[in-house]
């Protein structure tokens, strides 16, 4: 049960220790009351049972967004246990009920079980989403849309025809590179198009052999700092997975007006109505066909406009609003319980 907290009793600022401690995401959300403590750290520390203990009275809301993958099943429920003996109150975010990174699903489905069990509030992007968590973890979870991430840059103009395909570090959610490529290449150059696959720095185009040599391919390096320019200078950017949730490059797509063609797994057609899906999920596998029809299909629309500016505003407040509320609920049961 929540309480209402009492003006009086409200604190300047609700101290908050997020996990990461920043993303675009996390900076997206988080309002104007709250302030984020504890260190910086590719890997957060607050996810140490030994150090949310000693820092428990530092903080008054620990909220998890990502960056728990890397440990054991039961290090994170140690750590679970160490939220509920320190009664900092548990706030978590679901983004993936599914890890891209993770060869199999075990792991991350004990990790959310873990969490998820602990919570006092549960947020998830899509109302798919939620109805899965609610399926799978009987918990009932609070949707709020995924805010803006990307301002468009009026300097940078976008071709039409030209097809993107990021395929980042090789993992399990991309199992065969080589053919989501032809792929993509046979829609974007049968629609009248090109392709353009972005790698990352020293990664190599798979079967680059044959590819190298296909007329309408090109090869670029993938860069982080430049990434919503790259998205925006194209007129469809395909999403590879085979088995996401939810996606920022849709966001960042979105934001900047690029069209998007997004795999059958997870709930990137919650996300945002106006994509192009193509069927890529663990159950059926890649359909290259599917694939090559969705391309084809989404370079025969015209590109998007760049998502209005005053609406994303709007929207991002909104969902700092319910964050804000959230945080002052939990604070509040936490000091009518002690």
């Amino acid at each position: 049960m929540m309480h209402a907290l009492p003006p009086s009793a409200s604190p300047a600022r609700i101290r908050i220790a997020t996990v990461p401690h920043a993303d675009p995401y996390v900076d997206a959300v988080l309002p104007a009351s709250a302030v984020r403590v504890g260190p910086r750290h590719d890997r957060s520390p607050w996810l140490d049972p030994a150090y949310l203990t000693a820092h428990a009275g530092r903080v008054d809301v620990v909220h998890v967004h990502a960056g728990y993958g890397h440990l054991p099943e039961d290090e994170v429920v140690s750590w679970t246990e160490a939220v509920r003996r320190t009664g900092v109150p548990l706030v978590v975010t679901v983004h993936q009920l599914r890890d891209p990174a993770q060869p199999g699903r075990h792991r991350h489905d004990a990790h959310l079980a873990a969490l998820l069990a602990t919570a006092e509030v549960v947020f998830t992007l899509t109302p798919g989403a939620a109805d899965e968590i609610a399926e799978r973890f009987g918990r009932t979870a609070i949707v709020v849309a995924h805010p803006s991430v990307a301002v468009p840059d009026p300097d940078t103009g976008a071709e039409r025809g030209l097809v993107g395909l990021s395929l980042g570090t090789p993992v399990t959610a991309v199992p065969d590179p080589a053919a989501m490529v032809r792929a993509a290449l046979s829609g974007a150059v049968s629609g009248g198009g090109r392709l353009r696959v972005f790698l990352e720095p020293g990664q190599e185009l798979p079967g680059a052999t044959e590819l190298t040599r296909a007329e309408g391919l090109e090869v670029v390096t993938r860069d982080p700092a430049r990434w919503a320019a790259q998205l925006q200078e194209l007129h469809v950017a395909v999403l590879p997975e085979r088995c996401g949730t939810h996606s920022r490059d849709l966001e960042v797509c979105r934001d900047v007006g690029t069209r998007v063609v997004a795999p059958s797994c997870g709930w990137f057609a919650d996300q945002w109505s106006d994509v192009v899906v193509y069927g890529n999920d663990e159950v059926c596998g890649f359909d290259p066909v599917s694939l090559g029809v969705a391309v084809g299909a989404a370079l025969a629309r015209p590109m998007p406009r760049p998502a209005d500016r005053a609406w994303r505003c709007e929207q991002r407040a909104a969902v700092q609003a319910v964050h804000e509320q959230v945080y002052d609920q939990v604070v509040a049961d936490r000091v009518v319980g002690v």
